[in-house]
């Protein structure tokens, strides 16, 4: 490590002290002058202190790995961050004495701030920044952070730890490989999909909860159409179902993700086949247009019931099971789709991607996209994306029909027909004045 390296992770040290610093300071400005444990002077020193007590034990372990240097290094650096932690437990334990209050707050950033002034010096220095910003804002944000915890229900709790035990503790360990014939079923693709509709439908209830009924859902609809357009229908329809909302209000949220949808599809073909823009686009653009107003004409224009406007009132972020089983019925439909489309090679695409279409627009879109002009012709690789986006709004209808009861079908059928028509109409305009 050359001076300039050296100074450099020490002046990273000393910022990380004064930033964290900067904040308990500040939050205990009000109090005398020798009446708090630590401010923005004594957190600096911290933050220098571990790293020139990590410079100490850095200098000792100069030996192999597992060698008696390294080991005494490490006993240093552990002694000094001890020997801190002692140093402002205590005094912490005084400041709250004299309060008469209990709080191990500022004891607890005081050893981050040790342990992160080290690792500048050990470690990554951008890391140790990084970690210091994030601490001082958790800081910061203490008085949203307990009124937020004071008004969140259990079911939204649970909710919260379920998706993020399934992001962050299933997912890593589910095996990323094929299972079956057919190219088979990805396990972690099944749990992604899982996750998708979890996070959506989660989305649409904390959306709808601090934003109210009409930003709420077209905030969450328009988000989740980014990421499926089927998990915002089936949300909605198990929403429509528990009665939790008028039809039309929770049918304008599918007609706007809907729309999110045609879009995307849009945007790969121009990023991965540009020649197809010209036969895909009208069509999408058309149906656009009509989901489009549909999603708005719902939105601020819903329906009346028993002489009020009837918002939306959702009382359960996402039901475990439920997103699961709808996971590996998605992932069935993508199987059945490959089948079809391997049964009958380059005629079977259309079929194919309209099976697979039910469950995944973007995956058809992709792999279209990429087969023309060969094995594909353009015309082909067209219809067989259209014919996956035509087959994905008849099965919101599905869902909305089989989940969401008749009033919330009735919305999405009128949506989906005209949509549709409005698209094959525009196609086959597309092709007759292409051909010609």
């Amino acid at each position: 490590m050359d001076i300039t390296d050296l100074i450099s992770r020490l002046a990273v040290a000393l910022g990380i002290g004064l930033v964290i610093g900067l904040e308990r300071g500040w939050r205990q400005r009000e109090t005398r002058s020798g009446g708090r444990t630590a401010g923005i002077r004594t957190f600096a020193i911290s933050g220098l202190l571990g790293g020139v007590v990590a410079l100490l034990a850095q200098g000792m372990s100069t030996g192999e790995p597992g060698s008696a240097a390294n080991l005494a290094g490490g006993i240093v650096l552990a002694l000094g961050l001890t020997a801190y932690t002692v140093v402002i437990a205590l005094f912490s334990r005084e400041e709250n004495r004299a309060a008469g209050s209990f709080s191990a707050t500022t004891a607890i950033a005081g050893m981050a701030t040790f342990a992160l002034g080290a690792y500048a010096v050990l470690g990554n220095m951008v890391i140790a920044a990084g970690a210091a910003i994030a601490i001082t804002a958790l800081l910061a944000a203490r008085e949203e952070i307990h009124g937020w915890v004071e008004k969140i229900t259990w079911p939204e709790l649970r909710s919260a730890v379920v998706l993020l035990a399934m992001s962050f503790i299933a997912l890593p360990i589910l095996p990323d490989r094929s299972i079956g014939p057919f190219g088979g079923v990805n396990p972690r693709e099944v749990w992604i999909i899982a996750i998708v509709l979890a996070s959506v439908s989660f989305l649409g209830y904390a959306a709808v909860k601090y934003f109210g009924a009409r930003r709420g859902l077209l905030l969450a609809s328009v988000a989740g159409g980014l990421a499926s357009s089927t998990a915002v229908t089936v949300a909605n329809a198990r929403r429509a179902a528990a009665g939790e909302g008028a039809h039309r209000l929770l049918a304008a949220g599918v007609a706007a993700a809907s729309t999110v949808m045609l879009l995307r599809v849009a945007v790969i073909v121009a990023a991965i086949n540009p020649r197809l823009v010209v036969l895909v686009a009208p069509a999408l653009f058309a149906a656009t247009a009509v989901t489009a107003g549909f999603a708005l004409l719902w939105m601020f224009r819903p329906q009346r019931e028993e002489g009020g406007e009837r918002g939306v009132e959702f009382r359960n972020p996402f039901e475990f099971w439920s997103v699961v089983g709808f996971a590996v019925f998605l992932a069935a439909i993508i199987v059945l789709g490959r089948v079809v489309g391997e049964s009958f090679g380059a005629a079977g695409a259309v079929a194919g991607a309209a099976a697979v279409g039910l469950a995944d627009v973007d995956a058809v879109t992709v792999s279209m996209a990429r087969l023309a002009p060969q094995p594909l012709s353009p015309g082909q690789a067209s219809l067989a994306i259209l014919a996956a986006v035509a087959s994905n709004t008849l099965a919101k209808l599905g869902i909305g029909a089989t989940i969401g009861g008749r009033a919330f079908a009735t919305e999405l059928g009128l949506m989906s027909a005209a949509s549709i028509a409005a698209g094959g109409v525009v196609l086959w305009l597309t092709f007759v004045f292409t051909a010609t």
